[in-house]
């Protein structure tokens, strides 16, 4: 996912950008609001991280013209003020999420996966894919109008690919969205899980739906028509 930071600190910068860069994230750096906004419209960004005491245009001013290029951008700001009127300042202003400096880097990363999972949800309850078809609401599948039984993880490592596909996941980034960030289990665990999922709804004969790309993590490529 492609991420804006909007930050004019030099080391806190690098701090989110290697933090965000080991989840699979890309991040895109701007140190002043008016940069922020070029990028805005010049590239795709999934999420953008705002500090609020910037250089010339402040956070507040910048949120606000983030908010007439994209209403629906999921902004959280970054800042050092802890006092309870800077908070409801950005929210009323046009922020999702808030978070003070100094922060656990966990925490921003709970946050992060919390507005894009917002973010990412459809308004159709069922996704489908040529024969295959997800029920969101009954957490049911069905391929070839055969129910397929899934567990609850599963299912949310199925529904994951599937609000993604195409795309080139990490294992990293999977284990962030799928089972959060304080996993402690095997670290195979994305494997394993890939290999039940390809058990029950792959067809003998056919391409796998998960594509393994080397070195690099998963890809899920869905059924045709």
């Amino acid at each position: 996912m492609r991420i804006l930071l909007i930050e004019d600190e030099p080391a806190i910068a690098r701090t989110i950008e290697r933090g965000l860069s080991a989840h699979g994230h890309q991040l895109l750096l701007a140190e002043s609001g008016e940069d922020g906004l070029l990028f805005l419209e010049t590239e795709t960004v999934a999420l953008v991280l705002l500090d609020i005491m910037l250089p010339g245009m402040d956070g507040h001013e910048t949120l606000a013209q983030i908010r007439r290029l994209r209403a629906d951008l999921p902004v959280i700001m970054l800042t050092a003020r802890d006092d309870l009127g800077s908070k409801v300042g950005a929210l009323d202003a046009g922020a999702d999420d808030y978070i003070t400096k100094p922060f656990a880097f966990e925490e921003l990363l709970a946050r992060v996966r919390s507005l894009t999972r917002r973010a990412d949800q459809k308004q159709a309850s069922t996704l489908e894919f040529g024969n295959l078809r997800i029920d969101l609401l009954s957490h049911r599948v069905w391929r070839d109008d055969v129910p397929v039984d899934l567990s609850r993880r599963e299912f949310a490592l199925l529904e994951y690919f599937a609000r993604h596909p195409g795309h080139l996941l990490s294992r990293q980034q999977i284990l962030s969205a799928v089972w959060e960030y304080d996993f402690e289990g095997e670290s195979n665990v994305v494997d394993v899980y890939v290999r039940y999922l390809r058990t029950k709804l792959d067809r003998p004969g056919e391409p796998s739906l998960l594509t393994t790309v080397r070195g690099s993590g998963y890809r899920f490529d869905p059924p045709g028509p």
